[in-house]
Order: C-alpha cells, then sequence, then structure tokens
C-alpha cells in the first residue's frame, strides 16, 4: 500500500489551523508583521493567513474550531501544542519580522540565537502560539 497521496508532479499545500480567541485582533496582527489573507478562505469565523504560495495558516475562532475536533483546545498560553517555524531570506528579516511582531503585541520568548549558519528570534502571538523566525545561510547550509 503506497503513502502516496498526490501525483509526483502535484504541489502539496500546508494548511495549518490555530485557534484564535479574537480574529480581528489576530488579523491586525499578524498584519502588522506584513502577512496577506486569502478572503476566499476568510469569513467571521476565520481567515486564511498566506505564508507562501504553498502555505496558509487558518486563524479559526475557537467556536468554530470546536467543530472540527471533539478534544478540548488548549490554552497556547500555557501549554505548548505546536511550535511554528517561519524561514526568512537574511538575518536583517529576521529581526524586522521580530521588532514589527513585538510592535504588534507579541510576548518574547528566548530572544535572539545565533548559531553561525543559523539566526532565529522567537515570539509568542496574543493567543500564545510559540513563533519561530529563522535564517540559515546557503553558504554555510550545504552537506558535505
Amino acid at each position: 500500500m503506497s503513502l502516496l497521496l498526490s501525483s509526483p508532479t502535484m504541489t502539496r499545500s500546508i494548511f495549518l489551523n490555530l485557534p484564535i480567541a479574537d480574529l480581528p485582533r489576530s488579523k491586525a496582527f499578524f498584519s502588522a508583521l506584513g502577512f496577506t489573507f486569502n478572503p476566499r478562505f476568510s469569513n467571521d469565523h476565520g481567515a486564511c493567513m498566506v505564508v507562501s504560495d504553498t502555505i496558509s495558516v487558518m486563524l479559526v475562532t475557537h467556536g468554530h474550531f470546536k467543530n472540527f475536533t471533539k478534544k478540548a483546545i488548549c490554552d497556547a498560553t500555557t501549554t505548548t501544542e505546536v511550535l511554528l517555524c517561519i524561514t526568512c531570506a537574511s538575518r536583517e528579516e529576521v529581526d524586522d519580522l521580530a521588532a514589527r511582531a513585538y510592535a504588534a503585541g507579541a510576548t518574547p520568548l528566548d530572544g535572539a540565537e545565533d548559531q553561525g549558519f543559523m539566526y532565529s528570534h522567537n515570539f509568542q502571538d496574543p493567543d500564545g502560539h510559540n513563533w519561530d523566525l529563522l535564517y540559515m545561510d546557503p553558504a554555510e547550509n550545504q552537506e558535505s
């Protein structure tokens, strides 16, 4: 039995679904970081934040999120359900996005971390989800 769910020529997309308490607040926060929203997949219960051509984050109100699971929705301010990482084109972009996140209300976590070939900065969004901004130097990230 094959686990291949699509044809080899099909580009896969991913839609991450995050429960959020306040849709206008979440949209304002992520708009301040420069993200846009796809109106085709957005309504009063959720908004489709475009991360790239193949990655979207569905910000879904708690009430509507409950339609998709019988499990309790965790409080992301006290429990970690997922760690989200977004790659950036440069160290400067990491710092810029982190600064914009803080200005929009993010909570700092560990701050910037410099590992030479890899540079990151993390924060917690207004709903408590953990985000990591990551730059990896392509020249240093080559397999030998």
